[in-house]
C-alpha cells in the first residue's frame, strides 16, 4: 500500500516540477534550467547519501550491464523534454502524454523483458487499460 501512495506523490512532484522547470527556462534558458535542476538534484541526493546512506559511492560503478549507468543521461533528457513539452502543450496535456507514453513504454519492457525486468504475460485486460489510457487522450483533446 505504501508503493501507491509514494507513486501518487510522485505523480504529483513530478506535475510541480514541470510547471516550475518551465517557469525557470522561461527566465533564463532551457540547458542552464536543465543544469540546474540536475545541479540541486545532486546537492539533495548527495545530501541524502550523506545523511542516510554512506555505503560507497564508487559501488554505483560495479552495476552491470554498464549503460545501466545512463540514468543521469536520461534524466537531463526527461527535464527537457517535459520542460518543452508543458511549454507548448500546457501542464495538464502535457502530463496526460507523458503518463501514457510512460505507461506504454513500461507494458512494454514487462512484455518482452527488456532491460533486465522479468518478463510477462500478455493480458487483454491491460491492453485494454492502454486503449482506455488512448482514448482518454483522444477525449482529452476533443474540441
Amino acid at each position: 500500500m505504501a508503493g501507491f501512495f509514494i507513486a501518487i506523490l510522485s505523480g504529483a512532484l513530478m506535475s510541480i516540477q514541470g510547471v516550475f522547470n518551465t517557469q525557470v527556462t522561461k527566465a533564463s534558458g532551457i540547458w542552464s534550467a536543465s543544469a540546474f535542476v540536475q545541479l540541486t538534484a545532486f546537492v539533495v541526493c548527495l545530501g541524502a547519501w550523506f545523511g542516510m546512506e554512506r555505503k560507497s559511492f564508487l559501488r554505483v560503478f560495479s552495476v552491470e550491464p554498464k549503460y545501466m549507468l545512463l540514468g543521469g543521461v536520461i534524466g537531463a533528457l526527461i527535464t527537457y523534454t517535459v520542460i518543452k513539452s508543458m511549454d507548448s502543450l500546457g501542464p495538464a496535456k502535457a502530463v496526460l502524454l507523458i503518463v501514457v507514453s510512460q505507461l506504454t513504454v513500461a507494458y512494454g519492457m514487462e512484455l518482452f523483458g527488456i532491460f533486465g525486468v522479468e518478463r510477462q504475460p500478455f493480458e487483454w485486460r491491460k491492453a485494454l487499460g492502454m486503449g482506455i489510457a488512448i482514448l482518454g487522450i483522444i477525449t482529452f483533446h476533443w474540441k
